[in-house]
């Protein structure tokens, strides 16, 4: 843990804290521009070697080496701030104000965050581990990992202007009907025995039972530290999962979905789902390849359960999330969020 300076127990020329400060604004200057140059350095790093992208082997390295910087930077970025909300916010209150407002308001309260917020499956994780350390009840912060990915605003204003607004609107309350279902059922079990204990373990939890209103030092001190911690549990998982995403993005062919999932499959809407759970693409990747797909003749609940899985049943992210979650309720996630999409696909073809 951070210790206090001069500067900022009081009594310097700059005040107290603002050292502090000014390196916070630093430290997000500095993420900030990193993350934006991410993909342009290397894509001018490719250009300047000479590669072409649309070489299967190029552009799997590319996918890696780009994705894996962007989800370390996203873990690392949202997890100092989640540890600084949670080192700064008073969470007893926080819970006790889910738990005097019941499970059905907490419930919609995730779902919400997660429509609300621009995150993919793996980017997802970072604020659900910030959950899980808070004390969030486990229903709640599994429907908040489930909306976050699977209701993604992009998708759904794309949606709207290549399928109709219509059938986004269905998309949305489809997505976050699904969620609020496998968040009640799930709230049904006690599964806090099924996360690791590297959630619970934190330097921001140790900080908040002192007791006492921590200095903005202590905060970024203890945040910095989870993060590192965090990082160093994790970044191993983080790149064997873009390295599998990276593989199947790079060589599973174009026409796999037309040819295995088309409209004279009964059971294309199964295969839209389980196939298209590998490839880890976002919102704004997967709908122009859905379109396709529609007008090749696939059916509407196919493409749909086809979107809803790429986006939030990515393999990368069942690879992270191992991290924190047992193997059971690991299994049990993924499970009931696939059956699920299935589901709406097959009721998506029925009323289409």
């Amino acid at each position: 843990m951070a210790q206090v300076t001069g500067h900022e127990s009081g009594g310097g020329v700059c005040g107290p804290g603002v050292s502090t400060v000014a390196m916070l604004a630093a430290a997000a200057l500095g993420w900030t521009a990193a993350y934006a140059l991410n993909e342009y350095l290397w894509d001018a790093l490719a250009d300047r070697l000479g590669l072409d992208l649309g070489n299967r082997a190029v552009g799997a390295a590319h996918f890696f080496v780009y994705d894996s910087v962007k989800i370390l930077l996203l873990l690392a970025g949202l997890m100092f701030v989640v540890g600084m909300l949670r080192a700064s916010l008073d969470l007893d209150r926080a819970r006790m104000y889910l738990q005097g407002r019941g499970l059905f308001v907490g419930l919609i309260l995730a779902v919400v965050l997660g429509v609300v917020t621009p995150f993919c499956s793996c980017s997802s994780i970072p604020l659900f581990i910030g959950f899980v350390a808070a004390g969030i009840p486990l229903s709640i912060t599994l429907t908040f990992l489930v909306a976050s990915p699977l209701v993604s605003e992009i998708a759904a204003i794309l949606i709207g202007q290549q399928f109709g607004w219509h059938i986004a609107a269905a998309y949305v309350a489809a997505g976050s009907a699904l969620s609020l279902a496998i968040g009640w059922i799930f709230s049904r079990f006690d599964l806090s025995r099924w996360v690791e204990d590297v959630v619970y373990t934190t330097q921001v939890a140790a900080l908040r039972m002192e007791g006492r209103v921590p200095s903005l030092a202590e905060r970024a001190g203890a945040a910095l530290a989870e993060t590192k911690d965090i990082l160093r549990s994790v970044w191993v998982w983080v790149l064997a999962g873009v390295a599998v995403g990276a593989a199947i993005h790079g060589w599973v062919p174009a026409d796999f979905f037309t040819r295995f999932a088309g409209p004279d499959n009964p059971l294309s809407v199964v295969v839209a789902t389980v196939a298209g759970a590998p490839l880890y693409v976002n919102g704004a990747g997967v709908v122009p390849i859905a379109e396709a797909l529609w007008a090749k003749g696939v059916p509407l609940g196919t493409v749909m359960a086809f979107i809803m899985s790429t986006i939030a049943l990515s393999v990368p992210q069942a690879v992270m999330l191992r991290r924190v979650l047992k193997p059971a309720l690991l299994g049990l996630f993924f499970g009931t969020v696939t059956i699920g999409i299935m589901l709406i696909g097959f009721l998506f073809n029925l009323f289409s």
